[in-house]
């Protein structure tokens, strides 16, 4: 049973493989090409959302500085609620739960950087996809090409080197193609990515920043402990003891 079902294989594929063979090798071209528009249009897209001004607009920037290093709360939130900025979502988030204390501010702004950081890598993936599934369709048109090259070989013979040197020169040429899209999708993926790194951490140095002034500040409006009050707390300390 199972011969005869390798045999009944052997000869469908003796049959029909030679035709699907242009079929395979043109769904490979295709998947190449198709690769290569995706990755310039992920890279012309990310390049264009990883820029720092749209990020962290510096202008905007430098007037939440202000307003933050003048006490006025209101104000910042007032700049951050008219930008559209990345960095402008995350200190709003912390701004508006400033009066909820610190504890509850940097759990705030974990939570929405977070989200926010995930942003930046979003279509990235794609270029990661891409880096492995281009050399691989390219494998493939190599394969038909070479099975093309053998075909020629068992019909002709080694004597028509024309025949046999057209299927492996497919067969090259398809493993080059996919080697051109994967490998720069490669790159641009570690570019991209370390692009994104740093904005992370440019945006955390800044957000550190604001809020570990507004911490300072909030400490130095709490009131003195009263002259009196000391010898008293004293007093009650000893009758503790």
């Amino acid at each position: 049973m199972i011969n005869g079902l390798q045999l009944s294989l052997g000869e469908w594929l003796q049959r029909y493989g030679g035709s699907l063979l242009p079929v395979i090798t043109w769904v490979s071209a295709v998947g190449i090409a198709l690769c290569s528009l995706v990755v310039v249009a992920i890279a012309i897209e990310r390049f264009f959302a990883l820029r720092q001004r749209r990020i962290m607009p510096p202008r905007w920037l430098e007037q939440v500085r202000r307003h933050v290093y003048r006490g006025d709360i209101k104000a910042a939130l007032d700049s951050c609620d008219g930008q559209s900025a990345m960095l402008a979502r995350i200190l709003r988030a912390g701004l508006s739960r400033h009066g909820e204390g610190m504890a509850e501010v940097e759990k705030t702004l974990e939570s929405v950087g977070q989200m926010e950081a995930g942003t930046l890598t979003q279509n990235m993936r794609g270029l990661g996809v891409i880096a492995s599934l281009a050399p691989m369709l390219g494998f493939l048109g190599t394969v038909t090409g070479m099975i093309k090259a053998f075909n020629a070989i068992a019909v002709a013979g080694t004597s028509h080197a024309g025949l046999v040197a057209s299927g492996i020169s497919e067969a090259l040429l398809t493993t080059a193609a996919g080697l051109l899209v994967g490998i720069p999708a490669w790159a641009l993926f570690n570019v991209l990515r370390g692009r994104a790194d740093r904005l992370t951490t440019a945006m955390e140095a800044v957000t550190f920043e604001l809020f570990e002034e507004l911490s300072v500040q909030q400490h130095r409006a709490l009131p003195p402990l009263a002259e009196d009050a000391k010898p008293a707390l004293a007093e009650d300390h000893e009758n503790a003891v």
